[in-house]
């Protein structure tokens, strides 16, 4: 039985080291990719990203004035371009009106309250939102993904849907929260953590799992697959 998820986070930050992610420049460069890596793997996040910066438009006022279709092919490695091309263009438009084109504005003030309001902005789940408060806005909030959640099914958890979003999250930030008081160690241990976990899914924790050499194989019960 596992002890806890500290624990989890130690196995793997000893095994793996660390992963310094998130990849990126500045606040709006994570957003960017938050929102780009929706139903893609990263690589073509990176494609995209490179794209954006070679025609010198990744800013906030780059997306806001570049035309949609000239937006749409920039980022078509991305995949569902059409999709994000409108996902981005309704964000840095809302910054635009409401904030003024201030991301320290609008990043700078409560969590909940942040998180209220990006997932009332169309196109950001919980995922996505969560990531831009975490790596772009540095707020103690833990991001889940579809990693996480094979990960938590994986384990041996009691109490809990491992196919919901927001109880995974907050039984992660309870237990880890109870680990780690200080906010600015919290906040770094929720991004690693986060990170070693996409590390661990990509080369152990897959679909179909290679156990042999995974750094959690004592502690996982396949059979809950």
């Amino acid at each position: 039985m596992v002890n806890n998820l500290y624990e989890i986070y130690n196995k793997l930050f000893s095994y793996f080291g660390k992963q310094n992610w998130w990849p990126a420049e500045n606040r709006f460069e994570v957003i960017v990719g938050a929102i780009l890596t929706q139903n893609t793997a990263w690589k073509n996040v990176e494609k995209a990203i490179a794209r954006l910066k070679e025609k010198n438009i990744l800013s906030l006022e780059g997306i806001l004035s570049i035309d949609k279709n000239m937006l749409k092919q920039l980022i078509r490695p991305s995949g569902f371009y059409n999709q994000k091309a409108d996902r981005l263009k309704h964000f840095v438009e809302y910054m635009d009106k409401k904030y003024k084109r201030n991301l320290d504005l609008f990043l700078n003030r409560n969590t909940e309250e942040i998180r209220r309001e990006l997932l009332s902005i169309n196109g950001i789940g919980f995922e996505t939102a969560d990531s831009i408060l975490l790596y772009a806005g540095d707020h103690p909030i833990f991001v889940v993904d579809a990693y996480t959640k094979r990960l938590c099914k994986r384990l041996p958890l009691r109490n809990i849907d491992c196919d919901n979003y927001e109880e995974i999250r907050e039984k992660f930030e309870k237990e880890l929260s109870r680990e780690i008081g200080n906010r600015e160690k919290l906040i770094r241990l929720y991004k690693e953590f986060h990170a070693l976990i996409v590390k661990l899914a990509k080369t152990y924790c897959k679909k179909k799992p290679e156990c042999k050499e995974c750094p959690l194989k004592e502690i996982c019960s396949f059979w809950r697959v």
